[in-house]
């Protein structure tokens, strides 16, 4: 039992606007903090962890548009920009040290952008830089910032579709300059993967409850898995390596959190290792173990996948209120920071995970 990770709130710090998310700053002890004011202007500020054991604050801004979600991923390793996606559907990518007006604006979406993500920055993933946005509107848009204004690509419902509220994105399958993709979640638990390569729908799925959060274990790799967080107590994990063509993914069901499980992030230093953010207030840390065999052959000799086993590695209560923002360090293994609708502020330290 001693070699079990622990789960430790390293620093706690109560702020004074709504908190929805959270991002380290590449290759740094910096890490930035989006939200919104009661008087519905958004909050931008970044933090740096001191060695006191402490948080300073280096910077804030306040922004017309309350800020929703923040993504580094397509970003220069050398800038280190800050794409967004506020609550009146505006992309906007901003420099860190000259944070008054952004370096890239664009009308993302008719309604709020719910989720962003990027890939082909910071060396992870191969091709261009991207951010991918999914909205209330329905649609999720690629975007390409050396490019204005237009979205590369736009993937929303056909006329005469219902609209669907797109609540989670993300980029996988960028492990050359060709290939990749983008999974989207939706309220009516839909998920939806779409190949960039070929601008087609790959695969769909319903999991019958609001998708809240899906995401690859690596970008950067040939799809390897996929989690997918729900609003009621269950995730589901999928083996994304073989797709059968009437079954699909192999795939197994957890129930955790009593709870909306708000979020999944992938540990980056072991992608087989993740954490997921209940809106009870709790975190639970897992372990995927593969099966001895991840492809078997159907009755018909088709090829189909062999989902592994979960295994709890601990769990935390942090609040009484969703945590609704979290990010591990990309260079301080262990290290994550999240955000709950408490207002609060928590630096977290993981340990043993290299006994995992």
């Amino acid at each position: 039992m001693e070699d079990k990770p622990q789960i430790i709130a390293y620093i706690q710090k109560s702020l004074n606007f709504t908190l929805y998310d959270t991002r380290w700053v590449p290759c740094s002890a910096r890490f930035v903090v989006l939200g919104n004011h009661p008087r519905k202007t958004g909050a931008l500020h970044i933090y740096e962890m001191s060695a006191t054991g402490d948080v300073k604050l280096l910077h804030e801004a306040e922004k017309k548009e309350a800020f929703r979600c923040g993504t580094f991923g397509a970003s220069h390793i050398n800038q280190r920009h800050l794409a967004t996606g506020d609550f009146d559907g505006n992309l906007r990518i901003w420099n860190l040290e000259k944070i008054d007006m952004p370096v890239y604006s664009a009308k993302g979406h008719s309604e709020i952008i719910n989720c962003i993500d990027g890939v082909g920055g910071l060396g992870i993933g191969e091709g261009a830089p991207e951010i991918v946005t999914g909205s209330r509107d329905g649609a999720v848009k690629v975007w390409d910032p050396r490019q204005k204004d237009d979205p590369v690509a736009n993937m929303q419902p056909a006329e005469g579709e219902t609209k669907r509220d797109c609540w989670t994105v993300a980029f996988g399958h960028a492990y050359n300059q060709a290939d990749r993709c983008i999974v989207a979640g939706y309220d009516n638990g839909d998920i939806k993967l779409f190949d960039l390569r070929n601008m087609s729908l790959r695969w769909e799925t319903n999991i019958k409850n609001g998708v809240c959060s899906v995401e690859f274990d690596r970008k950067d790799i040939n799809m390897n898995k996929l989690v997918a967080t729900t609003l009621e107590s269950t995730f589901h994990v999928f083996d994304m390596r073989t797709q059968h063509p009437t079954k699909g993914f192999a795939s197994l069901k957890e129930n955790a959190h009593k709870s909306t499980i708000w979020l999944v992030r992938h540990l980056p230093q072991n992608r087989d290792v993740f954490m997921t953010l209940g809106g009870s207030g709790t975190l639970n840390l897992w372990k995927y173990s593969y099966p001895e065999k991840r492809v078997v052959t159907d009755g018909n000799g088709v090829d189909m996948g062999v989902i592994g086993s979960l295994n709890l590695l601990q769990n935390a209560a942090l609040s009484t209120q969703p945590i609704g923002g979290f990010d591990w360090s990309p260079d301080r293994e262990g290290v994550c920071v999240c955000t709950s609708f408490d207002q609060m502020l928590r630096v977290l330290l993981v340990t043993k995970l290299n006994r995992v």
